[in-house]
């Protein structure tokens, strides 16, 4: 089967290699979408990050690169392993891509996101969304029922907005700030939105301000080169500032903004992934006293990410701006990320 395999840094390559073979307690899947992800695009020019380095196999997958990328991918269920009873096969599905040891403390606790020997399928191992077919654990596998399966490849990052809500504490008719409006901060705007909190966004690019408005996920946008972000928050709630904030964008001023607009005990949760160490005011979040959360991926947030697109509250298909196939994924996929990344949201890969 035709997948897209990472060997080195700006050394992806579409390859020929054998189809996975089904497993006892796991699901095959035929891949129909996979969306490209900042991830990747990380990987691409920067990795190996989360790709295990030649003879460094990953503890978990052994695995090392190359290995197949992708891990926002829907699909369909082509074959069920031994043990598996309760799924059926043309059933429409998505992947929560983990493997993760269930042995640490965290993952006994539940919070398999933070185990400490955990990896992402597409990534470190295990097959991915890059490709043709993938096999995973039943675990990980999700059913979408009527959801099409190209807005169904975007409830894995539309799960990482989730769980930071969720770690936010937000409740409907709260007044929640969303700094940066690339992927996942339009994204965790929506769940804001689907959840009936006030959200106002905030961005530079005169695109992604445009996306945040003509989609719905924000009530207000506010570009703080125009204009004071603190002030205007100041005034739509008379005074007592939001009562969460997330920062999606991994820029100092965009952080010092968030610990400025949130109210005095407030929540801000970073939900970007940094790529050099940031620089905080404490001062600010001392005098406040603000909770200061950090999010990464996802766990157990599936299944309320899927049942509000189910039940309308979030729309997905405003987001995807582009798709193609799999041989154009580095000329019309990483390439346009990189580069004119003001002109897409989500790029769509069909392997």
């Amino acid at each position: 089967m035709k997948a897209a395999r990472f060997h080195a840094r700006k050394d992806i390559r579409i390859e020929e290699i054998p189809e996975p073979e089904l497993r006892p307690g796991a699901v095959a899947i035929d891949v129909a979408w996979c969306g490209i992800c900042g991830s990747d695009l990380h990987e691409y020019l920067e990795g190996p990050i989360f790709t295990p380095a030649p003879g460094h196999p990953h503890v978990l997958s052994g695995e090392e690169a190359p290995v197949v990328m992708g891990h926002e991918f829907s699909g369909t269920v082509t074959a069920l392993g031994e043990g598996v009873d309760d799924l059926t096969i043309g059933e429409s599905v998505v992947v929560e891509p983990y493997f993760v040891c269930g042995e640490c403390p965290q993952c006994r606790e539940g919070n398999y996101n933070l185990c400490v020997k955990m990896g992402f399928i597409g990534l470190a191992g295990g097959g991915g969304g890059l490709s043709e077919k993938v096999v995973v654990d039943r675990r990980w596998v999700h059913p979408v029922g009527d959801i099409s399966l190209d807005q169904a490849a975007l409830i894995e990052p539309l799960s990482v907005g989730h769980h930071a809500v969720v770690l936010s504490g937000a409740k409907a008719g709260d007044v929640a700030v969303v700094g940066g409006a690339g992927p996942i901060g339009l994204l965790t705007a929506a769940v804001l939105k689907g959840m009936g909190v006030i959200t106002v966004m905030t961005e530079l690019s005169g695109a992604r301000k445009a996306k945040a408005l003509s989609t719905g996920v924000a009530d207000h946008v506010v570009d703080p080169s125009q204009q004071d972000v603190k002030a205007f928050v100041d005034e739509l709630t008379a005074g007592r500032g939001a009562d969460v904030a997330f920062e999606c964008a991994s820029v100092d001023a965009v952080l010092d903004t968030m610990l400025d607009v949130v109210k005095p005990r407030g929540t801000v949760v970073n939900v970007s992934i940094w790529g050099k160490r940031a620089s905080v005011d404490m001062l600010k979040i001392v005098l406040k006293e603000i909770a200061l959360v950090g999010s990464i991926a996802y766990a157990n947030d599936h299944p309320a990410t899927i049942w509000l697109v189910q039940e309308g509250k979030v729309d997905l298909a405003p987001f995807i701006t582009g798709r193609i196939a799999l041989d154009d994924l580095i000329g019309e996929g990483l390439d346009t990320l990189i580069n004119r990344n003001e002109t897409a949201v989500k790029i769509l890969v069909h392997p």
